[in-house]
């Protein structure tokens, strides 16, 4: 029964001790870190309640929707067709722009011809196609094109097309060579 007791008594002691480590470590904790474990515990509550709001939310939007397009297919049917008036509408309006580009080219290759049929009849008159041109310029009447024709240079290569002279391609006996780069093909 001694026995009994000293275990009895020996045991409160233990918890006591247990208790004041305890108390002691967590009292020094929070006399240390008090401030930022309860602006943490704020802070992570905060946080914690708008996710949950957002996921509440996340929810019932995703609810309706499925809601919605099981409920109204006759919505879904006439936003389609909505979807492909529009395009057909784009697409008219696509090809009205393509035959006008296609009107303003044909119109363009008519005014080159009837330009080059002139210029082929005054030259069968024996008059120059340049006056005729000058002409036309001088006239306020509207114009196509702006582009003068290029006078031709006179100057003529000194030598043939094919000259170079690094090569020796194209002219003369003379035909200097570039030498071999690289090492010298000597022994060792």
């Amino acid at each position: 029964m001694d026995r009994e007791g000293e275990v009895l008594s020996s045991r409160p002691a233990l918890e006591t001790e247990g208790l004041r480590f305890l108390h002691v470590t967590v009292g020094s904790l929070l006399a240390s870190y008090g401030w930022y474990i309860l602006f943490s515990c704020i802070l992570l509550y905060v946080v914690i309640q708008k996710l949950y709001t957002r996921l509440r939310a996340l929810r019932q939007r995703h609810r309706d929707r499925a809601e919605a397009a099981a409920v109204e297919p006759d919505a879904v049917v006439k936003r389609q067709e909505a979807v492909a008036a529009a395009r057909l509408k784009m697409q008219e309006e696509l090809n009205a722009q393509i035959e006008k580009h296609k009107e303003k080219l044909r119109q363009l290759e008519e005014e080159k011809r009837r330009q080059k049929i002139e210029m082929w009849d005054s030259m069968q008159e024996g008059k120059s196609y340049k006056r005729s041109a000058r002409k036309e310029e001088d006239s306020p009447g509207p114009s196509t094109s702006s582009v003068l024709p290029k006078r031709k240079s006179d100057k003529k290569p000194l030598r043939g097309n094919g000259y170079n002279p690094l090569t020796g391609e194209g002219g003369g006996a003379c035909a200097w060579r570039p030498g071999r780069r690289g090492p010298s093909s000597g022994g060792g």
